[in-house]
């Protein structure tokens, strides 16, 4: 049977399941019922440009849009994606009279200053039509980041008069860069926007942002690369009334803490709050159900949904200090009527250097840090990333499968950890984990790196990324001469060490794909 002879609803769903670039670059023009079909609004009103966007034969690709599909389409695209090549393509060949959602994500961010300057149509875009911008940027250096990064924020919302949902991240960041609005405080304002998802540097970048100058803002979704001591003179006692939804993400470890709590005092009509949080306490107690009730959760009496993870390192060398149990922490919950909650808590025996780490349930995030020996497990579907971490105690077999188990679709595991296994046996059913595809051994003793990288014990079929020490790397394949099927390796294809080093003659059998 002929594709062609099947009815119009059957292909309608074959298309369904297709992206919709491929389809239009595949069939438009190819007959008219091809046309009738995929012309379609369903598959023109949102198109992203970004799925391939640095292969060779993309230009190839873009071409046969721009002189063959765009002119037919463009008045009814409503959102759109580009990339670092197709910006320099598309953005500029038709008039895009319908679009109001433009995502740009690109390696070079001098690109975007570029079409910011003069006449051109991004400009025209953003003062007249787009109210949904997304800016997704990758600096090459520190000192490029510097330069670039708060002059695009600056200059994005000088031009935007229409824009109620701003996008801006970063896919590198530095924390010791200064703050986005130390330089263009005063161009940084607007009076149209509601949503804010940006990527910061400093918490000053936080405080500036809900010093007034975005008035109608209700959502903010940010993430503080490093909470440090505040460096500006800024009002940190205006209300901010208009905000109902606060995301807070900041996964290094801070010991200021107490700078930014006085920032939810202010927020009384919040109805939604999210924080991820790895706050360091000095002869002090863990962050329980008490102290969020106290210090944050009264101050915002409209609140209705309270999303959280939040870690805590105590260190403590007084002896006067007794920390919580898990089955304390739990209590600290219960009796305030809180939702279900997660936690694990290493004991006072540890009580030096500490941790313990709580959240609510069902689990929202997708990492997982600081887990330690104290993790009991449970059930984790969203979790991608997992940092395991123990100053004290070794992880053993047992351990592992507890990983494995509770976090079934994990991606990306860093293993912390320098005391050595106590019970090592080869009878150990192996343990898989099934989409494991970065690995960090870098800070692991070497037991780890043998528990992971010999197949008899761990199964890692989809590992692509390995970053490992140099010494270690000579221990688990015995300076090149073990035998490399019995290794983790052949589906790798980056490998990172602390040192560089020659590759032995039969590199090649152990990593095929390097």
């Amino acid at each position: 049977m002929n594709i062609l002879d099947l009815p119009d609803e059957i292909l309608l769903c074959i298309l369904n399941k297709l992206n919709n670039i491929n389809i239009l670059y595949s069939l438009v023009n190819v007959n008219q019922r091809f046309d009738r079909l995929v012309l379609d609004s369903i598959y023109i009103r949102d198109l992203d440009f970004t799925a391939n966007d640095k292969s060779q034969e993309y230009r190839q690709f873009l071409d046969r849009f721009c002189t063959s599909i765009l002119p037919r389409i463009h008045h009814q695209i409503n959102k759109l994606t580009l990339g670092h090549l197709s910006i320099e393509r598309l953005l500029h060949i038709v008039d895009y009279s319908q679009l109001y959602s433009l995502s740009l994500i690109v390696c070079v961010p001098e690109t975007i200053l570029n079409y910011l300057i003069g006449d051109t149509i991004l400009i025209r875009l953003l003062n007249k039509q787009i109210t949904h911008f997304n800016l997704k940027t990758e600096f090459r250096t520190i000192e490029l980041f510097g330069r670039y990064e708060p002059t695009l924020f600056a200059m994005v919302l000088s031009f935007a008069k229409c824009l109620t949902d701003f996008t801006f991240v970063q896919c590198h960041r530095d924390p010791s860069t200064n703050s986005l609005f130390t330089v263009f405080s005063p161009h940084c304002v607007s009076s149209t926007l509601t949503k804010l998802k940006i990527d910061v540097n400093t918490l000053d970048d936080c405080l500036y942002i809900l010093d007034g100058r975005f008035d109608c803002l209700s959502i903010l979704i940010i993430d503080i690369e490093k909470i440090r001591p505040l460096l500006s003179n800024i009002d940190t006692t205006k209300q901010i009334s208009k905000l109902k939804y606060l995301s807070l993400t900041s996964i290094s470890l801070t010991s200021f803490y107490h700078e930014f709590v006085p920032l939810f005092r202010r927020m009384p009509n919040l109805e939604e709050l999210t924080l991820f949080l790895f706050v360091k306490r000095i002869n002090s107690t863990y962050i329980d159900g008490i102290h969020l009730n106290n210090e944050i959760l009264i101050h915002m009496p409209r609140v209705n949904k309270f999303t959280f993870s939040i870690t805590t390192l105590a260190c403590n060398r007084q002896s006067n200090i007794i920390l919580p149990s898990n089955d304390d922490i739990q209590r600290s919950f219960i009796e305030r009527r809180c939702q279900q909650i997660g936690s694990y808590a290493d004991d006072n025996t540890m009580k030096i250097r500490a941790r313990c780490h709580i959240y609510s349930l069902p689990y929202q995030f997708h990492m997982f840090h600081n887990v330690t020996n104290s993790f009991k497990g449970g059930i984790f579907n969203k979790v991608r990333s997992v940092i395991i971490i123990d100053d004290i105690r070794p992880f053993e077999h047992e351990f592992f499968q507890i990983i494995s188990q509770s976090f079934p679709f994990l991606e990306t595991l860093s293993i912390q950890n320098d005391e050595p296994q106590k019970y090592k046996t080869n009878s150990f059913t192996f343990i898989t984990f099934p989409h494991l595809a970065v690995l960090n051994l870098e800070l692991a003793h070497i037991d780890y790196v043998e528990q992971f990288l010999f197949e008899r014990k761990t199964r890692l079929p989809c590992l692509l990324h390995l970053t490992i020490q140099y010494e270690s790397l000579v221990m688990i394949t015995n300076n090149f001469t073990n035998d490399p099927t019995r290794l983790n390796f052949t589906q790798l294809k980056n490998l990172v060490t602390d040192e560089s080093f020659i590759r032995p003659e039969n590199f090649h059998s152990y990593f095929p794909q390097l």
